[in-house]
């Protein structure tokens, strides 16, 4: 699940910042006859075709974090493994904000190919690389691929399929992150002990042609066309889009000062600050950061889950591997039991008679997560089995299941219907940049105590020499859970 929440969370209906502003077209008129579904002979090409292009995107998200600690071993690049992860979700924060004002502009179709293209350029790239940078550069140009395709997608769905079938589809999405988030851990660690690392890498681009070629000529007859003239707002659009680059931007320059741990890296370290605030206090809530009551604490919740619970768990394989030796399948198998258990926390809190107790619920979730957070290092003591990690991380992943659907929930259910655009574009932004603003504290950490230096045997038990590097990322980050189980008491507005 390393890389699961990143693409999972904007996955989540509802968030993509523009499906709200899409001009959904006229139902088929056959399908309105026949009541077909998602799979009737209307939609069939188009349903297959995205939902295996989300599977696909799935399976490499859930098996870069098996791959990664063989990759960044060989590479001589531990100390820059975090860089690895925030160099996607920089990127993608930017490609999310660039798909939803083209998309509008244009129609879906030019940012969907141009995501597709760059996503599998991007792991091409990371999976010939001969150096660590050119991986990270590589993992950017994929993040940069990522945000692009996924809001197309759903910028597809607002406009190919009438409101009846919508649900459907969105389920789809959903379903098709169980079966990768279970297999794909094992089955990437297979292939790099098998084949290698870069074969987890290079192998997805050639399984993407097929959907994509099914879904285009779909896409281009049901969703293709820019909205009206009279409904977009070209300067507010361009206005987005510079603040987006400046986040992306700023969270690159602190990523990277949070890395090279000498005085002179303060200077881009207060570059990506003075870029980073501006850009933020223009594209989230007002008193976000202050955990204003309502709408604004909703979106700060989804970023401190997310974050961190992505920075914890992007260290989990790399812990397993190097502390207890062993093999990337079995690191990837510890992670195995989370994606069912994430289903089914999002199932619990999705029924009605738990509506009433959302709120408890989203707390008990902060708390669970964070006792799995502060659990996890456990294993770094010899006596302890390595079993538990999988046990702790699975009910850590059913606390997460129940939190970032019910922002999702809520999130909806406090905006206003000409807001709820602005709003998801609202909660995906603190998702993203929680990630990578955690991950440059939690890789800084790492670097700080000498974690650039495990040791490169992983067959032996105990292979790694400062298991104190691994504390000081998870501990923090369990601390991080405990103020969004605070968050949590004030997702409410005081007046409704």
């Amino acid at each position: 699940m390393a890389l699961t929440l990143a693409c999972m969370t904007t996955l989540e209906p509802g968030d993509t910042g523009v499906a709200a502003e899409a001009e959904t077209p006229p139902e088929n008129p056959l399908a309105a006859v026949t009541g077909e579904g998602v799979l009737g002979r209307s939609y069939r090409a188009l349903s297959v075709g995205i939902v295996s292009v989300v599977l696909l995107i799935a399976f490499e998200a859930t098996a870069v974090g098996t791959a990664m600690p063989v990759a960044a071993r060989e590479l001589d690049g531990v100390s820059l493994y975090a860089f690895a992860f925030s160099g996607y979700f920089t990127t993608s924060l930017f490609g999310m904000v660039l798909a939803g004002q083209w998309s509008d502009r244009k129609g879906p179709l030019g940012a969907l190919t141009t995501g597709i293209a760059a996503f599998a350029a991007g792991l091409l790239l990371s999976g010939t690389a001969g150096v660590m940078w050119l991986f990270i550069a590589g993992r950017a140009v994929q993040g940069l691929g990522g945000g692009l395709v996924i809001v197309a997608l759903y910028v597809v769905v607002g406009r190919a399929y009438p409101e009846r079938l919508r649900a459907a589809i969105m389920a789809a999405f959903a379903a098709s992150w169980v079966v990768p988030s279970v297999v794909g851990p094992l089955a990437a660690g297979a292939v790099t002990e098998q084949l290698g690392w870069r074969w987890v890498f290079v192998g997805i681009p050639v399984l993407v042609v097929f959907p994509v070629a099914l879904a285009l000529p779909q896409i281009r007859r049901l969703a293709g066309g820019a909205v009206k003239e009279g409904e977009r707002d070209v300067e507010g659009g361009r206005r987005r889009i510079r603040l987006a680059l400046g986040i992306s931007l700023g969270a690159g320059l602190l990523q990277y000062a949070a890395q090279d741990l000498r005085w002179v890296s303060a200077v881009p370290g207060l570059l990506g600050v003075a870029l980073l605030v501006p850009a933020v206090r223009g594209l989230l809530p007002r008193g976000t950061y202050r955990a204003a009551r309502g709408l604004p604490s909703v979106v700060l919740l989804r970023g401190v889950a997310a974050g961190s619970f992505i920075a914890a768990e992007s260290f989990v394989p790399l812990m397993l591997v190097t502390q207890r030796g062993l093999s990337p399948t079995m690191a990837g198998f510890s992670l195995a039991a989370g994606g069912v258990t994430w289903a089914l926390g999002s199932s619990v809190q999705a029924r009605a008679r738990m509506e009433p107790y959302r709120e408890r619920m989203m707390t008990f979730g902060m708390v669970v997560v964070a006792l799995s957070i502060a659990a996890a290092p456990a294993v770094l003591i010899d006596a302890v089995p390595v079993w538990t990690l999988a046990v702790v991380w699975a009910f850590g992943c059913f606390g997460m299941g129940l939190v970032i659907s019910s922002t999702s929930v809520l999130l909806l259910h406090l905006s206003a219907p000409e807001e709820a655009g602005t709003n998801s574009a609202a909660l995906q932004i603190s998702d993203a940049l929680s990630n990578v603003v955690l991950l440059a504290g939690g890789g800084a950490a790492f670097a700080a105590l000498g974690g650039g230096t495990v040791a490169h045997a992983s067959a032996v038990s105990g292979g790694g020499s400062h298991p104190g590097a691994f504390a000081a990322v998870f501990l923090p980050m369990a601390g991080v859970a405990l103020v969004g189980a605070w968050v949590t008491t004030r997702v409410r507005a005081a007046h409704p």
